[in-house]
Order: structure tokens, then sequence, then C-alpha cells
């Protein structure tokens, strides 16, 4: 890790992740400035990406043109956002979780699972405070509903909701 990014990533955690949303007086530009930021730290940044005031992101993180982070959001891990993806505020993507099969001994003690990418593919619309689980690939087009959690694969052009996300409808003119 170079000296550079390790002062953009500390002036994005202690800076410009305070700053303004980007709708508020000033916000413009504290959404340009936790862009240049995280464009320092992060895999790949697209053009024109959202960064909204709160946003703890991995450094492992990949995404496209046109998309945003919501407010307090926790991008954690591999993840690969696309592009014109929207995330509403207080979602949490996780990428491992606690191992748990040892028996005798206590859980807290045996460590994480392996780091399992989430793929977010473009067009997606993700409400508010949803949670998805390690792993999970959400495909094109898809619809998440605030408040869900996405513990299995979304097909595209699905319309998902609930905890767990089960599918609701599919989008589109023929759908029903």
């Amino acid at each position: 890790m170079s000296i550079k990014t390790i002062i953009a990533r500390g002036i994005y955690e202690y800076f410009a992740k305070r700053l303004p949303l980007s709708y508020k007086p000033g916000g413009k530009f504290a959404k340009r400035i936790r862009y240049y930021m995280a464009k320092q730290f992060i895999e790949e940044c697209g053009e024109n990406v959202n960064i909204e005031k709160g946003a703890a992101i991995s450094s492992k993180v990949r995404i496209g043109d046109n998309s945003g982070i919501g407010q307090n959001a926790i991008v954690s891990g591999k993840t690969t956002i696309g592009k014109n993806v929207m995330m509403g505020p207080d979602c949490i993507i996780y990428t491992r979780n606690h191992s748990f099969d040892n028996l005798d001994t206590p859980m807290i003690s045996q460590g994480f699972n392996e780091e399992r990418e989430v793929f977010i593919e473009d067009d997606v619309w993700i409400g508010g405070r949803v949670i998805i689980l390690p792993g999970r690939i959400i495909k094109k087009g898809a619809i998440i509903g605030a408040g869900s959690v996405v513990t299995k694969d979304v097909p595209e052009f699905a319309i998902v909701g609930g905890n767990p996300a089960k599918i609701i409808k599919y989008r589109g003119k023929d759908a029903k």
C-alpha cells in the first residue's frame, strides 16, 4: 500500500466521510471530495460515483459509472457494484461470516469463514436498510425492497423483498 493510498484513506475516514449529504448545502463539494478520496484507495471507481456521508467502504470495492453508495452504508470486503446502481441509506454488504462448526470451541474463538465476493450487476436499485449476505449475486435490473435480507442470488429484473428476501414479481411490460 502506497503512502498516497494511506493518506487518502485517512482523509476519507477522518474528514470526507463526515461532510454533508450530497443534497444538503455544501453537498456538491462534499460529494466531490468523497469521490476523489475514495478513488485513491478503492480497487476501481467509475465516473460520477456518489458515496454518501458516513459510508464505510472496503479498499477491495469496485464500483461502476453513475452508481452510489448510500448514507451510513457498510460495504465490506471484495464487492463489485456495476453501473447505474442506486443504494439507499444504512445498507450492509457482508463478504464473510463467523465460523461456528466446531462445537468444542467457542464461536468467538473460531475466526471467520473464507471471504465470498458479492456481485451487484448494472441498473440495480437497493432500498434502504438492506442486508446482503456473503457470496450473493444481484443480477441486472433487480430491485431489492427496503429492509430486505438477501440470502440467495437475485435473478435479472426481479423485485424482491422480505426476510429472507423472496421474489415478489418481475419488472417489465410483460410482467404480471
